[in-house]
């Protein structure tokens, strides 16, 4: 649909119920998040509503500004997605925005029936037809978390700084803080997963980094993932232990609900993690992240704030977003050999040296 000015639309329009449209991934709702206490501000006696991941819920569930959670189950039978179709509908809602951008979330906020739907420019699938209008700036070439701010700056509301609001209880601070009580020094966590083969940079890179973290500057580490990722979780376990005996290494792979995962990766120092959900959550969080980019753009995908280091591999590939590696023979993954464990840990020293981490080091 052809751009137009969302304010201007707004004004014959009493918004009383909002929904937004945000299935997945894990990444892509936690950069999408800040909007939501700018929907609140904005639009103050609205009731706010969220279509997500079941897998997912747990992240949303709490917040202090969203009311409901409409569940999608992505893996769910016809009938439970024509339920969704159904509630959708029956709230009866004002405003719809659709950040997905897909077939399914396209039927979906058509189910609405909203008198105002409002899209991306990165909408595919046909999703786009469904909404009455299409917030401008919002292409691939513009960084993530930038096209879901871009609501907030046609909201009038942009120039507030976003926040990342994850609502975690007691148990959780409690539980992340039991599990960590044997780290000594600064705490290093790690997540060597990502659920593309073209994301993961080699398991025994991320060691050679670690095990300099670790004998250099005296941190402890915590490795994190779900539980596909246990198989290259229990390899760096296995190798960090081989190279710094005496150090602890805490492998909580597959034993975090996402808001104990919300706890720990608040609780940590750095995060060394390949472009992935969790990197996305840790510096919403405000922890400070070191990124490891082979086949996206840090630009694009990664996280904003100087507090962050983000390392890319150079090849003349780099930043294709194919998640099969498109060579083969000798140049098949050759973002791996090229982005050096050399340039990760002088990065890691830069982040050391902009956190002052060391002073911490007993």
């Amino acid at each position: 649909m052809a751009n137009a000015n969302l304010n201007r639309r707004l004004e014959a329009l009493e918004v009383r119920r909002i929904c937004v449209i945000k299935p997945s991934a894990l990444g892509d709702v936690v950069q999408s998040l800040p909007l939501l206490p700018v929907l609140h501000e904005r639009f103050p006696n609205a009731r706010i509503d969220w279509v997500i991941n079941q897998e997912l819920a747990d992240l949303l569930s709490g917040h202090p500004h969203l009311d409901e959670l409409l569940l999608f189950h992505r893996r769910g039978t016809a009938r439970q997605y024509l339920h969704l179709l159904h509630e959708l509908r029956d709230r009866q809602f004002d405003l719809v925005f659709d950040l997905q951008g897909l077939m399914r979330s396209g039927l979906m906020a058509a189910a609405t029936g909203a008198p105002l739907r409002v899209g991306l420019e990165t909408s595919r699938e046909g999703a786009g037809f469904a909404c009455h209008l299409t917030i401008p700036q919002t292409g691939k070439a513009i960084p993530a978390f930038q096209r879901y701010w871009r609501i907030a700056e046609e909201l009038g509301v942009g120039n507030r700084p976003p926040q990342t609001i994850v609502h975690t209880t007691d148990s959780d601070r409690a539980w992340a803080t039991s599990e960590l009580r044997g780290l000594s020094g600064p705490i290093l966590a790690i997540h060597p997963g990502a659920r593309w083969m073209t994301k993961r940079w080699p398991v025994e890179k991320f060691a050679v980094v670690a095990n300099k973290a670790m004998r250099q500057y005296g941190f402890s580490v915590v490795i994190l993932g779900s539980k596909n990722e246990m198989p290259v979780a229990n390899e760096l376990q296995t190798l960090l232990q081989g190279f710094v005996s005496r150090k602890t290494v805490l492998n909580l792979t597959g034993k975090t609900t996402l808001k104990q995962l919300t706890a720990v990766l608040s609780a940590v120092d750095v995060v060394l993690t390949n472009d992935s959900g969790p990197m996305h959550l840790a510096a919403g969080l405000g922890t400070s992240v070191l990124g490891v980019f082979t086949c996206t753009s840090p630009a694009i995908s990664g996280p904003p704030g100087e507090q962050h280091e983000l390392v890319a591999t150079q090849v003349s590939c780099a930043a294709s977003y194919k998640k099969q590696c498109p060579h083969s023979g000798r140049t098949h993954l050759c973002c791996m050999d090229e982005l050096s464990t050399e340039r990760v840990c002088a990065a890691l020293v830069r982040l050391i040296e902009k956190r002052r981490l060391h002073t911490r080091v007993a």
